[in-house]
This record gives structure tokens, sequence and C-alpha cells, in this order.
């Protein structure tokens, strides 16, 4: 017998002596970090909400009763009966049976009605039916993106379980080393931004955290065949986290799969839906300009079916000797401040991805409380000693004031925008001030992947700013389903017609001018005096948008891919519109946030790896940190390996 197999005997045998007499244990799985625990009693299990509490703390794991396929209802009879539990203002859509878990799954437009106050309901549906119930949101704004990973993980659900019951035993296997170290490598965004991509590495495993591509420089790529990554190849890696799914983040996760990674990928649930949204959109965008992708869409379906969505706040073993643990960093929907908890006390290790220290319209500002940090991988995307952006509530004002002198002029507002985060903290801004009458009520169009990405995050308002979130649960007071929103999806024809239009809002992907529809509406509206391209969001080195910003204002047609609308025939388009820029709304902390981050840790890191920025400003955040608080700080180089034990 395997030693997996001895624990799950054991596991079986104290769960059998701590419950009741009247309540019996047909089996036990792991599956993924998660033990599963089959009953021919789940009425009595969740007729005593407290058991498994009780059994999670003694047993220090995270547990889920399931009924034994054996003594479930039928389907039909089942049905009726969870209806009659659930209140109908509930909005159910539609409850899935799967008999061979004793999984229901009930899809309602407002779970919390499903769940009860304290899990009520659900326990009250269990100890009706027998059946386990599990609840998802119905999105407020149909979204394909979630229809299509919820309708592929339920094509994939055996092979999944599959997935997770051999994760589990990896998970939970025995520690086969005495020896006693912590390292990080870096295999990308050091001294630059992009391509983020760590490894955590102990004597038991080894951990790789992000894995992005590198904005407006094709073909770097992670460090990924370098020895500190892979070793002895993919297999040598035992987990994967992902804390958050912007591309220079999330890019190359796929790839993993086309080199042979067959292992878990951790992350929040509205990360694993953005990052499929986005990945396919990378394919695609490689397709169109003519480059050969470097995965397939199927490695990204691979990749949705070994996720493993973590809530804020769980801790969650992913390895015999690491517990991981996410917590909200307010830089995008899902984005996860990853804390990483060594051996039994023996190591904790951060890594902080991208935060925004402050609260903003979409998000509450990032989560530093930890019970110890030893050592803190702090993004330094604005960490240069004068990146200190506009206060929001000034950048919103000047955002204001620009569209309504565009407005007057007759002209059109152009935003280039990034799908996920910035559009949606746009859209907010521009909903209220047309409520409140501070601007004139015009068509706002949304180009690209903007209303997708929009709808992915309304169907978890659970991860956006509380009040926001209380909005989206009133339908009639959810700002994302304001009249003036107009998603864009008939191509150039209506393009042409916008622009051949009354005075309106258009925001567009890509966010830096890389690509996408926004390509377009530079030909379009480029050449008018009285229209206004407006940046909200940051330009990195080497992108189109950085340059204009910079004072371009003759852009090769080849970059627009379209004809000069002027007919000059000199092969470039000329910008005449006006070019702002509004600093405020980045989704990254600025020198200051990043300072506080740091500052208001209690207790602070000993030491602090400063990434993910410019060689400047690693430097002087790093520099910064040092002198102001006593602590050892390092700004370190691509492929270097730092040992902390």
């Amino acid at each position: 017998m395997s030693t997996v197999e001895q624990q799950l005997d054991d596991l079986k045998a104290e769960i059998t002596s701590e419950i009741p007499n009247d309540i019996t244990v047909s089996s036990v799985k792991y599956e993924g970090p998660e033990l599963v625990v089959y009953t021919h009693d789940p009425k009595k299990f969740a007729q005593q909400g407290d058991l498994v509490r009780t059994l999670a703390s003694k047993l220090r794991k995270r547990i889920i009763i399931r009924p034994d396929p054996t003594v479930l209802s039928r389907p039909e009879e089942a049905r009726e009966q969870i209806l009659d539990v659930i209140p109908d203002e509930a909005g159910v859509e539609d409850l899935d049976f799967h008999a061979d878990t004793g999984e229901v799954v009930i899809e309602a437009a407002k779970p919390g009605m499903v769940i009860g106050r304290h899990g009520s309901t659900l326990r009250e549906i269990t100890q009706t039916v027998g059946w386990t119930p599990e609840v998802v949101r119905t999105p407020p704004i149909e979204s394909s993106t979630v229809s299509n990973v919820r309708n592929f993980l339920k094509q994939e659900r055996d092979e999944r379980r599959d997935v997770l019951e051999r994760i589990g035993r990896q998970i939970h296997r025995e520690e086969m080393s005495d020896d006693e170290y912590v390292r990080i490598s870096t295999l990308g965004c050091c001294r630059e931004v992009g391509r983020a991509s760590f490894i955590l590495s102990t004597p038991e495993t080894r951990i790789l955290v992000d894995c992005g591509d590198k904005p407006g420089a094709e073909g770097e790529v992670p460090y990924l065949h370098a020895p500190e990554a892979f070793g002895a190849g993919p297999q040598s890696i035992d987990a994967v986290v992902l804390t958050h799914a912007h591309l220079d983040h999330s890019a190359f996760i796929p790839l993993l799969f086309k080199y042979g990674y067959d292992g878990p990928i951790y992350c929040t649930e509205p990360t694993r839906d953005l990052m499929g949204l986005l990945t396919l959109d990378y394919l695609d965008v490689a397709a169109k300009e003519g480059r050969t992708p470097p995965y397939e869409s199927e490695q990204v379906r691979e990749a949705i079916k070994h996720c493993i969505p973590i809530e804020y706040g769980d801790v969650t073993d992913i390895a015999p000797d690491v517990k991981v643990t996410f917590h909200n960093a307010g830089h995008i929907l899902g984005s996860a401040v990853t804390h990483f908890h060594i051996g039994d006390g023996l190591y904790n290790v951060c890594f902080s991805g991208d935060i925004h220290y402050e609260d903003t319209r979409l998000f509450n500002g990032a989560v530093n409380d930890f019970p110890r940090v030893e050592t803190l991988v702090l993004e330094s995307t604005y960490g240069g000693r004068n990146d200190y952006q506009t206060d929001q509530g000034d950048a919103e004002r000047k955002l204001v004031e620009i569209v309504k002198e565009t407005f007057d002029r007759g002209g059109k507002v152009v935003i280039p925008a990034f799908a996920v985060g910035r559009s949606q903290e746009i859209m907010l801004v521009i909903e209220e001030a047309m409520r409140e009458g501070d601007i004139p009520t015009m068509p706002v169009h949304l180009d690209g992947m903007i209303w997708e990405a929009t709808a992915i995050h309304t169907t978890y308002p659970e991860y956006l700013r509380d009040d926001l979130r209380d909005r989206i649960f009133h339908e009639d007071e959810n700002p994302f389903l304001a009249d003036q929103f107009n998603h864009i999806d008939g191509g150039e024809e209506e393009r042409q017609d916008v622009a051949d239009g009354d005075p309106c809002i258009i925001l567009s992907t890509s966010g830096m001018v890389t690509g996408g529809p926004i390509m377009s509406w530079l030909g379009h509206v480029g050449p008018d005096p009285d229209s206004t391209l407006l940046f909200v969001g940051y330009q990195a080195q080497g992108t189109l948008g950085r340059r204009i910003q910079n004072g371009w204002d003759e852009i090769p047609v080849s970059d627009i891919g379209r004809h000069d609308r002027s007919g000059n025939g000199r092969g470039t388009l000329s910008l005449n519109m006006n070019v702002e820029t509004v600093d405020g709304f980045s989704g990254h902390a600025d020198r200051a946030g990043l300072e506080n981050f740091v500052k208001t840790m209690n207790p602070r890191p000993e030491k602090v790896l400063c990434v993910h920025g410019d060689e400047r400003s690693v430097q002087d955040l790093s520099s910064a940190l040092y002198h102001e608080y006593n602590m050892r700080t390092f700004a370190p180089k691509n492929l270097e390996t730092f040992r902390f034990l």
C-alpha cells in the first residue's frame, strides 16, 4: 500500500472516531488541496453545522462532504424539493446534477440567497435531498467567456477529477528531504516591466510564480530554458501560481503545457476566466499580425482544466511543505498578493504581484496584513523617486474637463484602454459624471474585448469594492448597464459611422496602442484636430503609445493597418488630434503607495526584492526602503538566485 493510501485510510479512521456513531463514512479521497469525505448520511452531516468545521480544524485540511452515490434521490425528485427550499427571488436559472459525485450545481442571479446566512440554505438543501449544492452566479451581462469556461469544465469533469486526484496525491505526499532552504530564481521582469516569472524552491518543491510576455518587445519571453527554470524539464515544477491575468504575467502559462507540464495552476476564479479571454486573444492578434503563435488554443484549454481556484483568505496546501494564501491586490479583477508559508513555521515569502495600495472606484486597496513575512518580492513599476501619480479625484476632474472641452469643439475622445481594469474604472467615472450632469450624456462606444471583460467583472462582484458590489447586486443600479454604453461589434463599417457621427467617447483596446481596434480608430479619428487622444494608463518603452506621448505625430500606415485617409500617398498618417495624458488611473501603486505598503506591514519583512520596474525605478525604491526602514533590499537582475536559509 502506498503512503498516500495509508494516509487516507488513517484519515478515514480518525474521521470515523470523531463523528457520531450514526454517521458512516464510505470513503475519503484527495482532490487537489481538498479532502473529500463520502458518506451514506449526508443529511445528518448537514444537521450538525459545526461538525465539518471541527474536523477541518482538527485535521488541518480543507474538507468537502459528499453523499455516497448509492444514497442519492432521483434528480427529478430532488429538483422540485430544492426549488421549494430556495426563495423565488434568488432567480435560479439552472440545476445541473452530477450523480458520480453527488453534487448539484445551482446557477442563480442572486447566489447569496441560495447560500443563506452562514450557509443555512445550503445545509437545508442537503438536509432535504442529500445532494451537495454548489452555487454559481448568472452573469448580469451575458459573458461568452464565463459560459465557455463553465461548459468546458462540465465536459471535462471526469478527466478533471482524475487530474485533481493526482494533484492531491502530490500535495499530500510525504516529505523526502531533511534539508532546509528557500530560494527564489528570477526568470523575468527584473530591471524591466514585463515577462514576470519566478521560481520559488525548497528541497521538496519547485513553484513557478507567473509566466508572462513583455509588451512592445516581440520575442522577449521568460528564461524558461535556463537551468534555474525547469531543470530536469517541466515535470520538475510542482505547481504554478498566477497572481493575475494581465499578459505580462499570464501569456505563456499555456506554453508550459506544450512543454509537457501537467500540474496545477493556482489562481482566483476571475483570474482563470480572464486568462482564458486574454490568452486566446493573444493568439488571435499573433495570427492577424502574421506571427507564429507560441502555442495553440488547445493549450489554453489545458491550462483552464488544470486551474484550481482559491478564494481570498483561504489557506491552501499546494505541496507537502508549502501553503499559499491569496489576498486582494487592488490591481485588476481577481489579482492577488500571494503569501507562501513554507515548512512548519520555517519561512514566509510574499509576492506582491501588481498592487494598488489605495482604494479605487473598482477595488479595495491591496492587503498587506500577514502574520509573518521574511522576504517580500515587490513590484516597482512606479518606484522612481519622482513617480508620484495625480490624486485620483484630481485625475477624474481633469478627465471630465477634457471630455467637456472636446465635446464643445464637436470632437470625439478616443481613450486607449486595457480591456481589464482601466476600462471599467473609466466607465464608472464617465457614468457618474453623466448621471450627475458634469458632462453631457453622449454615446460611449466600447471596442475590443472591453464589453466582454466588463461582463466578467459583473460575474464576480464579490471581488469588487464593497459599495460597487452592492450596486451590481441591484440590477437597476448596476452602473455597467447604463444606457450610454454601446458595444462595437460591427467592424469597420460601424467604426466609420461612429467617426462620421456626433461627439462621443470611444474606449478601445489595446491600452498601449500595440495593436487591436485602437489602430483603426487612429486612422478614422487621428486626422481630426477637434478630437482628443487621451492616455489613462502606463505606456511601456517601445510601444506606439509611448512614442505618441513623446511627440510622434506621423505614424506609418503599416502601424495603422489601413490607408492614409488624407490620400497624400506618403505612407504615413498625420495625427492632428490633441494628445492628453491623465495620471491617476493606473492599476499600480505610485512611489508613495509602494512605500506605504511596506511601511504599514507589521511586522515588516527582513528582505525586499524590488522587481517589475525599469532599472532606475527598482534601484530608487530599493535604496529608499533600505535607508528608510533599515531592511536588506535588492534590485535583482534576471537569472539570479537568492537563498534565504
